[in-house]
């Protein structure tokens, strides 16, 4: 069962112990932890994540900093589970020390990242398509195809169908203002295409036991 779908009260049948709602909740938990230690922040209501992952796992404030502790949880998990790399966390320290001075900074900045995300993986899935049935023992070969796909979404300025332009501008903008690298784009890209593919799998079983 997924560690945050126990604190939801999620059905265990349906939601594996890694999956992409997992991925995005400590992800957001890491996030919220940085800010929440860059700042000073005191008032755990301001991150929410934060409180609900802190009093989930039992996490205790480090040197009485709201974030320090949380920070490091949250990463160690996010490696662990997930694989990701050093220069992942990397790249959000830097972002978040730009652009989150103040507090008054920070929900503008997360807003700017709910819309980055979302747009690259609407993007992605659009693009791709039916690369991303590739067989999960062919990773690798995955992998040098959403690398590709994401470079020329960085570099390509001119696509066929609007939408696609459209959307690709949108992420190219996101993607300047917030500081992420394509290294950066493909691994998160890469992680919820693994995590998804392995959701569908036991959905599919499930259909064919219930026909």
């Amino acid at each position: 069962m997924g560690i945050f779908a126990k604190l939801f009260n999620k059905n265990s049948d349906t939601v594996s112990s890694k999956n992409v709602e997992d991925f995005a909740s400590l992800t957001r938990v890491y996030f919220q932890a940085v800010i929440a230690s860059k700042l000073g922040i005191t008032n755990i209501r301001f991150v929410p994540d934060v409180a609900n992952f802190k009093r989930l796992f039992k996490i205790p404030t480090q040197g009485g900093r709201l974030g320090e502790g949380e920070k490091a949880a949250s990463r160690k998990m996010l490696i662990q589970d997930y694989g990701l790399s050093d220069n992942f966390f990397k790249e959000i320290d830097t972002s978040i020390k730009k652009h989150c001075r103040t507090q008054n900074d920070v929900q503008s900045y997360l807003y700017m990242y709910q819309g980055f995300v979302q747009d690259l993986i609407m993007l992605m899935s659009n693009l791709m398509q039916w690369k991303f049935r590739v067989p999960s023992i062919f990773k690798n070969a995955l992998r040098s195809m959403i690398e590709k796909s994401i470079h020329d979404v960085c570099t390509k300025t001119v696509w066929k169908k609007d939408d696609v332009h459209k959307t690709a501008a949108a992420v190219r903008q996101y993607k300047e203002r917030l500081g992420y690298s394509e290294q950066w784009m493909t691994e998160y890209v890469y992680t919820v295409i693994m995590l998804a593919k392995k959701e569908k799998k036991p959905q599919q079983q499930q259909e064919k036991t219930e026909k």
